[in-house]
């Protein structure tokens, strides 16, 4: 089987290996650097949805892939504060549709200043943990919850939901 990431982000491409690999032995990935279409801080669940779809869309426009992933992380505005918000989306070369999100976590206030101002939540996080490239290691949610939890963690949680839906509907886990 061959299954195509919409990105070449280590932490979206691994997590989507690790998942796939367990519920498939014969599968090939390609990793696809497609764009999301949207904002480069998407500011809702809407928009973080469609950058995923979006990018799960190139993969089967631009490829022969049978499966095609798109993963995009955002934050979403509610009464409560801004919150950290990531969505998967599976399609399939039949046109069948997955999408699942991923676990939430509120934002503290001096980042969610920064990012309403237009920043982006990439640097902001490196600025707030004073490392370099959190985005492509343990993410926000890895700051803000001391390591417990990963983005690696989030995003293989996102996989799996997408994985059991289309699993589901085919007849069998």
């Amino acid at each position: 089987m061959l299954i195509a990431i919409g990105s070449t982000n280590r932490t979206k491409v691994q997590a989507v290996k690790k998942i796939c690999s367990h519920h498939w032995k014969d599968v090939t990935f390609l990793e696809v650097k497609a764009p999301s279409q949207v904002n480069d801080q998407p500011f809702s669940d809407e928009e973080t949805i469609k950058g995923a779809i979006h990018r799960a869309q190139y993969c089967l426009e631009h490829t022969d892939a049978s499966l095609a992933f798109g993963l995009e992380g955002g934050v979403a505005e509610t009464p409560f504060g801004l919150f950290l918000c990531n969505w998967g989306v599976l399609l399939t070369r039949e046109g069948k549709e997955y999408i699942a999100g991923g676990a939430r976590i509120r934002l503290p206030e001096a980042i969610a200043e920064r990012l309403r101002k237009g920043e982006e939540l990439g640097p902001v996080m490196d600025d707030y943990s004073q490392q370099t490239g959190v985005r492509f290691k343990e993410g926000a949610v890895g700051i803000l919850t001391g390591g417990l939890i990963t983005r690696d963690v989030m995003y293989e949680h996102i996989v799996q939901l997408l994985v059991g839906q289309w699993k589901q509907k085919r007849g069998g886990c």
